[in-house]
């Protein structure tokens, strides 16, 4: 009885086997065969942790490497990632419909490619340490609960969300495809905070909570900015679809702006004024003037003098 049965599972193994294989012959996107065509999502979420620890190199410990000597260390962190991002890339290039025509001279181009765009993103560790460091301590300025700045790096969302939005962000900025989406999804994952590599975000960016933060592609936000959780600074309209990619669909936020909990500020031609305030659950489709604040009462503006 136990043979009848165990031959008749594999029977119907088989069948279920060949039917799913047949599926994939239909030509679709989802059809797609070769697993070595895209960027590998493991790697590159092992390249964002590596980056961790090169931008925190006395808060994130790494096991993998044991060097009483930081140089040392530091050094292996970058030949690893420098391979690792690398080679990433090059898969990552084949996705770039400007640079198709680069990919059809051969993988000795892709490899130089992706090795010159390797090179330049580590020239702009210092840059992105920079932003981050102003990060940190617009979090510790504005936030009262906050003990220290250790407290701040190895716990608060925000900053972890932002800080691999700065690393995806330089990606983004030299035409790496795919790569930088990949890292600031793995942000989405572990912190709820959604920034789309695209956006602009200057210095001293602040997310207090963090979770349910969106920041659509094409957003650009000043200096001195502070979020709190559910802020989305989204597209007004994205019933047209795909054909409005590339178009400018995210607002302005102006430099030292507050947005309280809840609030949504949609549309490319939306500018939120510096030193505004909107409160929570604001819905805003227009612009707002310097200098203001936006209640959920009337969703009318107030002057900076009322408040």
């Amino acid at each position: 009885m136990d043979n009848l049965m165990r031959d008749k599972a594999e029977e119907q193994l088989k069948e279920i086997t060949r039917v799913i294989m047949d599926d994939y012959q239909q030509g679709r996107d989802i059809d797609k065969m070769n697993v070595f065509d895209q960027p590998e999502r493991d790697v590159v979420v092992d390249i964002v942790n590596k980056m961790l620890n090169i931008l925190f190199p006395g808060y994130y410990r790494d096991k993998t490497y044991k060097f009483f000597n930081l140089e040392n260390k530091i050094s292996v962190l970058i030949e690893d990632v420098m391979y690792n991002l690398t080679d990433q890339i090059a898969i990552a290039l084949e996705y770039d419909d400007e640079l198709k025509g680069e990919a059809t001279m051969g993988d000795a181009c892709i490899s130089v490619r992706s090795q010159m765009l390797a090179v330049d993103f580590f020239k702009r560790v210092p840059k992105i340490r920079h932003m981050v460091n102003t990060d940190l301590q617009a979090t510790f300025d504005g936030d009262p609960a906050a003990d220290n700045k250790e407290e701040i790096v190895l716990c608060y969302p925000g900053l972890l969300a932002s800080t691999i939005y700065r690393i995806a962000h330089e990606l983004y900025d030299l035409g790496v495809p795919i790569i930088p989406r990949m890292m600031t999804e793995y942000a989405h994952n572990l912190t709820g905070i959604d920034i789309h590599p695209g956006a602009t975000i200057g210095e001293y960016f602040f997310m207090d909570h963090g979770t349910g933060i969106v920041v659509g592609s094409t957003s650009i936000i000043g200096e001195h900015v502070k979020i709190y959780q559910g802020v989305t600074i989204g597209a007004l309209s994205t019933s047209a679809g795909h054909a409005l990619h590339g178009m400018r669909r995210h607002p302005t936020i102006e430099d030292n702006v507050t947005i309280y909990s809840g609030a949504s500020i949609l549309g490319g031609e939306t500018v939120i004024g510096e030193g505004s305030i909107i409160g929570g659950n604001v819905f805003l489709t227009q612009s707002v003037r310097p200098g203001t604040r936006v209640n959920t009462q009337n969703q009318e503006e107030v002057g900076a003098e009322d408040f």
